[in-house]
């Protein structure tokens, strides 16, 4: 009797075809084919950023357990921050929409259980980014579902400065914290 190993065959997920095909070491033809119409850089006055149709993130605060902070993978744009799970909108979707999408896709961030306090917005006129602020009302663990995140960290407020945050986030950091505590009462 013989025993042949079983045939390989390399299977990727959709998460890890789009890490390729972002990724700044990926050969140019193939990152210049984004897999929606929103996953592109914009330019302009105020820099570079990623999200045709500008980008959003989940901001989720646990009064028992902090903020959700997720460690950017190092090839992604200020690669080796900490931020929060989000993304470039799609096209015609709103800010809460894209980023709850995007915080379920990169942290398994759950759309029930949560109550959205408030919508913060930067707008630099061709670009803008929206942080959504959730209290979480039913505690969850977060799990890193795609390439993006090297880690996922409930971080208590108190701590949340104390680390090498994205400088978006950093920036956006007091005013955002104040009032989401304020209003989580």
């Amino acid at each position: 009797m013989t025993h042949e190993a079983p045939a390989t065959r390399e299977v990727r997920s959709a998460a890890a075809r789009r890490d390729e095909a972002l990724s700044p070491q990926a050969p140019s033809s193939i990152r210049n084919k984004p897999r929606d119409a929103g996953d592109a850089w914009v330019d302009g006055d105020h820099g570079r950023f990623w999200g045709r149709f500008g980008a959003a993130g989940v901001l989720a605060y646990d009064p028992a357990r902090g903020v959700l902070l997720q460690h950017r993978a190092v090839w992604s744009h200020n690669g080796g921050t900490w931020g929060l799970p989000g993304g470039a909108l799609h096209q015609d979707e709103d800010a809460v929409s894209g980023a709850l999408r995007e915080a379920s896709e990169e942290a398994a961030v759950p759309a029930e259980g949560i109550e959205v306090l408030f919508t913060s917005v930067l707008d630099l006129g061709y670009w803008s980014y929206s942080t959504v602020v959730v209290k979480v009302i039913e505690p969850f663990e977060p799990v890193i579902s795609d390439p993006e995140s090297i880690e996922l960290r409930w971080v208590p407020v108190a701590d949340v400065a104390a680390m090498d945050l994205h400088p978006g986030f950093a920036a956006s950091w007091a005013a955002l914290s104040a009032k989401m505590q304020a209003l989580a009462g």
